[in-house]
């Protein structure tokens, strides 16, 4: 369960679920067994483009961007689902499709570049910007959706210590900010921003949550200790 307007952390070992329970949640994978329930709407037969129409929006571990477009065309594209000129309508009413650009043009340039820090590159193309930039691009075009719900599957995976701090610096301002408000699910391997931000933390070993609970109390947890405890071991063991 996710309460609206707070931070979710969804942590684990590798290989824990992570990552199929927010494929599980945007369509990606089909429930065997359960459902999915959003705003008391049972979803779990849904196809992803209409969750997406729902508002859930997410963002990848492994960044998925059409890198040879621009920063602002990326971002436009998680706009298409408020678009309502189609390819007829947009021909018979050019003036009409026109203004309805520019507003979305105007919302993505007010409410998106500017919060994520990205006026500087809104015209670069894609594939040419660092990995930090294009962190932060991935996250702009799912704001582009205005979700109820955003999905941030390792946000901070490979980036350095300034970007990371900026990053959970966007977070806590989509979360806290009066226009947006986010609600978050957070999977994040980065321990210290997790406990940090979250107002609350879901721990999961192995397809199965085994704790749940304020921050402070997860960390103290014996069985989340023995969890990754156990990951370590694991890990010096194949090292032998």
């Amino acid at each position: 369960e996710i309460a609206p307007g707070e931070i979710l952390g969804l942590i684990g070992p590798n290989g824990a679920g992570k990552t199929t329970v927010f494929n599980l949640i945007s369509g990606l994978l089909t429930a065997s067994e359960g459902s999915v329930v959003f705003e008391g709407r049972d979803i779990t037969r849904l196809p992803p483009h209409r969750r997406a129409a729902l508002g859930i929006a997410r963002t990848f571990q492994k960044i998925e961007l059409f890198s040879g477009m621009t920063v602002l065309d990326n971002i436009r594209l998680g706009r298409h689902l408020h678009m309502r000129a189609g390819i007829l309508s947009g021909g018979c009413y050019v003036g009409k499709a026109a203004r309805e650009e520019l507003t979305h043009r105007e919302f993505i340039e007010r409410e998106i570049i500017d919060l994520l820090e990205i006026a500087h590159i809104r015209d670069k193309i894609v594939g040419m910007l660092p990995y930090g930039l294009q962190k932060r691009v991935e996250l702009a075009r799912a704001l582009a959706l205005q979700p109820r719900i955003l999905l941030l599957d390792e946000p901070m995976a490979g980036l350095n210590l300034e970007e990371v701090e900026d990053m959970a610096r966007f977070i806590l301002d989509l979360n806290e900010g009066e226009r947006w408000r986010a609600t978050c699910v957070l999977v994040e391997h980065d321990m210290g921003v997790v406990m940090d931000i979250s107002h609350r933390v879901a721990v999961l070993n192995f397809g199965e949550k085994i704790a749940e609970g304020p921050p402070v109390e997860v960390q103290a947890n014996p069985e989340v200790v023995r969890a990754y405890l156990g990951e370590v071991e694991d890990l010096y063991a194949s090292r032998r």
